[in-house]
């Protein structure tokens, strides 16, 4: 029947995004597990979930960190010289952004990588109207290297990337679903919010991003929504609008903070 068919096709079209382009931080975590640093199995998952928001027309950009091959803070660095060894933590992130753009491409999708630090022949500097060119043509864009500086955190280097080429908003992707009051591994009457202010966050000391990246964030309006990257399609679904993980902005929408 007709009117069948037709509502057949309305429920197979992918609704819009809610947003047309937005900022993916993946912290150097979510690339290993416990056999690897860089895992193939999770390194292929980012990838296709990547390439389907691509492909539903959203502009990505994403910013990676470098933890788990070398972290500036970590106690690795011990004893080390705080720039050189933030130094070593830019590199680490080079090399995870190079390992998710071969994943992405073997996806179909066209990647760059623009790094903070000059390394013409493995990746492209950074240059702001250039990578606004690039998501203009549909590449996914990683920045690496952080801001290029020592002291300053790849959090910090999402908030900074994402103002510049105009994202609507921050995806912060994590291994749980959300923030919460308390570490929910070690607490199991922790309690996960729906929304949160940036003042909220900032006072009550959650780790959503640190302090920079926060006060970035609340100073230009930008929202934050942190999620579980692991849940199936769940990048796809928080680009469409779906309430799904916490979310950080100026004023809540009106509704609990709290499951």
């Amino acid at each position: 029947m007709p009117v069948a068919t037709d509502e057949r096709r309305r429920s197979d079209v992918t609704p819009p995004p809610a947003y047309d382009r937005i900022l993916i931080k993946l912290s150097g975590e979510a690339f290993a597990d416990e056999k690897a640093s860089i895992s193939p199995a999770i390194l292929t998952s980012l990838a296709r979930q990547l390439a389907r928001i691509a492909g539903d027309g959203v502009q990505v950009g994403v910013v990676v960190g470098g933890g788990n091959i070398f972290r500036g803070t970590s106690p690795q660095a011990t004893g080390m010289d705080r720039s050189s060894a933030d130094s070593m933590g830019m590199l680490a992130t080079v090399i995870n952004a190079l390992a998710l753009q071969d994943a992405i491409e073997k996806e179909g999708v066209p990647t760059r990588v623009l790094s903070a630090v000059a390394m013409q022949e493995l990746c492209e500097p950074y240059i702001r109207r250039r990578a606004i060119r690039h998501l203009e043509k549909g590449r996914i864009v990683i920045f690496a290297a952080g801001l290029g500086e020592p002291y300053f955190s790849t959090d910090t280097a999402a908030a900074q990337r994402a103002l510049e080429i105009n994202a609507r908003a921050i995806l912060k992707a994590t291994k749980v679903d959300g923030v919460y009051d308390k570490d929910p591994v070690v607490h199991g009457d922790a309690r996960r919010f729906d929304e949160l202010t940036y003042l909220d966050a900032l006072q009550r000391g959650l780790k959503v991003m640190d302090a920079t990246a926060l006060s970035l964030c609340m100073d230009n309006d930008l929202p934050i929504i942190v999620f579980d990257v692991f849940a199936e399609d769940n990048i796809r679904r928080v680009a469409a609008g779906e309430p799904i993980g916490t979310v950080v902005r100026s004023r809540p929408s009106g509704g609990d903070d709290g499951d």
